[in-house]
């Protein structure tokens, strides 16, 4: 367990969607903190107060002012730009940022350097393991940044992550979440391929996975959408459009460093055709519609 309420500090947590609504929430009451929660839109802070307690602020410098260690899980980049540069600008020094949006490199170094200027501590710390995973408090947390302030803030991220590892300098986090996309993408097009073929075979594809998931094509992917993939069920968390977004991050990075992802962006073009088919809000899982319909 992550730190108890004899142990409380004063937190904020700006960005109250699908994943940071309950990771705040973990914050409250698994980590017994004092948290001051920041949403754009206030029916949400409203409502995550009346269920958590705590408290609402107007803006994110308000929600900021006092708290000692500042979370923040939003959209994209220019969101991270304006709602941790207004926060920063009211902070007291040595107060650190921790950034739980799936971003660019860039703007995380950006940032990082921004809170270096202000005497703040900036942490890129993307996570994985969808909405589920931020319900259950059992999110991996990849984190790049100062060493040190990794150290203090850790035991908050445990409230919310079964795994949060310091993966290096400023930026380090973000690139370890490309490499988490890059790796899911291929498996869930590969699974889906699989599963459509099953059922052009005349398989019982229910049956498939029972018999391939005990040996090497086993994956939490396998494990949890093979066979809503094969009932046509696409209602589980992270969608379509947001991981569209993850996938231009990823291939503007690899423009930049040289890699090689001819796999990565021919699955970005199968998730546009999604999109086509009016799909922008079924989870990553649907790359099955377009081999069905």
């Amino acid at each position: 367990m992550a730190d108890t309420a004899t142990d409380s500090r004063s937190v904020a947590f700006l960005g109250l969607g699908t994943m940071g609504f309950p990771m705040a929430g973990h914050l409250a009451v698994r980590g017994g903190h004092r948290v001051t929660v920041f949403n754009r839109t206030a029916a949400k802070a409203d409502a995550w107060t009346a269920r958590f307690g705590g408290a609402g602020a107007a803006t994110p410098a308000e929600a900021a002012r006092d708290a000692e260690v500042v979370f923040l899980c939003v959209g994209g980049d220019d969101d991270v730009r304006a709602v941790a540069g207004e926060a920063m600008g009211a902070m007291k020094p040595g107060t650190i940022v921790a950034d739980h949006s799936t971003v660019s490199a860039t703007v995380s170094r950006e940032m990082a350097e921004l809170a270096r200027a202000r005497g703040l501590f900036f942490l890129d710390a993307p996570v994985s393991g969808g909405q589920a995973g931020a319900e259950n408090g059992v999110l991996t947390v990849m984190v790049g940044g100062d060493a040190d302030a990794f150290a203090r803030v850790q035991p908050l991220m445990a409230c919310y992550g079964r795994s949060v590892t310091h993966m290096g300098p400023a930026g380090a986090g973000q690139l370890t979440k490309m490499v988490n996309q890059i790796c899911i993408a291929g498996l869930l097009q590969g699974l889906a391929e699989g599963m459509a073929f099953a059922q052009k075979a005349g398989l019982d594809g229910h049956k498939v996975v029972d018999v391939i998931g005990k040996g090497a094509a086993q994956s939490w992917q396998m494990d949890n959408r093979a066979k809503t993939m094969l009932d046509g069920k696409f209602d589980f968390g992270f969608a379509v459009d947001w991981m569209r977004k993850d996938l231009g991050i990823v291939l503007d990075e690899a423009r930049n460093n040289g890699a090689t992802l001819p796999v990565t962006a021919l699955v970005d073009q199968f998730y546009a055709e999604v999109q086509g088919m009016g799909g922008n809000r079924l989870d990553t899982s649907s790359l099955m519609t377009r081999l069905t319909r």
